[in-house]
Formats: C-alpha cells, sequence, structure tokens
C-alpha cells in the first residue's frame, strides 16, 4: 500500500534478518523494511524511523481449552516456548515466572506444532505475530492469544537515517491507509479469524514526528 502511494509500480521484496536490517539500510540494499521493526533508541543512532503503523506487546498463544493460563505470572510449572536467541521467553523467566519450563526452537512455526500436538503449554512472541498462527487454516478455533500484554512494540517502517522526505511521505501514506479503511481491512485480511483485536487506545496509532 505505502509503495503504490510512493509512486512505485514495482516492488522487489526481500528478508532482511534481524542482525542485519541496520546494514541492508545503510548500505542500500533496501529502500524501507516493513518487518515488525521495533522503534528503539538505540536503533535510532543507525537509522530512521516512519510510523509506527502499529504497536503490538508482547504475549500468550496458548490452547484455545486452556483455562489456566491468564497471563505470564501463571507460567510456573508449565513449558513455554520461544526461538533461539529471543529475549522474551527469558524475560518471562527471570521476572515473571522463575519456574517456567523454556523449550527453545529456530523457528516459531515449530513451537506452534508444538503447542497443537500438546507437548508444550504457551508460546511467547508480539500478539499480533501469535494471532497470525491462530489465523492460519490448520490451527483454527484450536489456539487463542491470551491477550495480557507485558511489553510494548511499536513498529515503524526503517528507512536511511535522516531522510525526513521519505519518512514524510510514508507517514502520509499510512495515514491515507487508517483513513480509507485499507489498515483496518490488511489487520482483519491477515489475522481476523484468530479473534485478536489490538487495543484500541493505542491503535491505529499516530506517526512520530520526522526527524
Amino acid at each position: 500500500y505505502v509503495a503504490k502511494e510512493l509512486g512505485y509500480t514495482d516492488v522487489e521484496f526481500r528478508e532482511t534478518p534481524s542482525a542485519q536490517r541496520e546494514t541492508m539500510l545503510q548500505s542500500d540494499q533496501v529502500k524501507m523494511i516493513f518487518a515488525t521493526y521495533s522503534i528503539t533508541d538505540d536503533r535510532k543512532k543507525k537509522v530512521s524511523f516512519a510510523g509506527p503503523y502499529f504497536i503490538a506487546g508482547q504475549d500468550l498463544l496458548v490452547s484455545a481449552s486452556a483455562s489456566g493460563i491468564t497471563g505470564p505470572e501463571s507460567l510456573n510449572g508449565k513449558k513455554l516456548c520461544s526461538v533461539v536467541g529471543s529475549t522474551s521467553a527469558k524475560k518471562i523467566k527471570d521476572a515473571i515466572a522463575n519456574e517456567v519450563q523454556l523449550q527453545e526452537y529456530d523457528t516459531y512455526s515449530k513451537c506452534v506444532e508444538a503447542l497443537a500436538s500438546g507437548s508444550i503449554d504457551a508460546v511467547t512472541t508480539d500478539n499480533v505475530i501469535l494471532a497470525g498462527f491462530a489465523a492460519q487454516p490448520q490451527y483454527a478455533g484450536k489456539l487463542k492469544v491470551v491477550g495480557k500484554t507485558f511489553s510494548t512494540e511499536r513498529y515503524g517502517v526503517g528507512i536511511k537515517q535522516g531522510d525526513t522526505k521519505l519518512c514524510t511521505a510514508i507517514n502520509d501514506a499510512l495515514a491515507k491507509m487508517v483513513s480509507d479503511g485499507s489498515w483496518q481491512k490488511a489487520l482483519d485480511d491477515t489475522v481476523g479469524t484468530s479473534g485478536f483485536t489490538p487495543d484500541a487506545a493505542t491503535n491505529p496509532p499516530k506517526a512520530d514526528a520526522c526527524a
């Protein structure tokens, strides 16, 4: 949607692994990054951001029939899955439920498969990512997002540092996307069947000033 609003007719999508995102923007390998890319002060030292276009938060994915897990504090004695290298599961063990059993896989897909088969009790990462899994046809009606977030993740559009012209153009496109209903439609089309609804107090968000 944004690329179209900026006048691009031919868009090449490239995967940007988390550890390489700043480098790929700095070296002009990509012009914009849309990838659950949280705006942080640390990242702003290397790149700029348009947006945010969505405010997510760390949450839990559990079996639809699970009634005992109501938030991270109810995970003691349970098996919790996250991906190798992720800080989200460790954060729960260190600060909230020190008796949780951590299980790590190399992809979230494997965590979700293990959840669906009953070999683990919960998966943790950002709520809208979890909702995407719950919306997949093979998991329809079987999984649910708990709905108790315990972090704030402001998803922005990564761009080369200091490109305020591009930042402003992207923010204008995002504002139009919200006002013409396309933002809500995109959300409904991707995660609507999961039953997930974002926090209306923070979504859709207002963009930060471009700097």
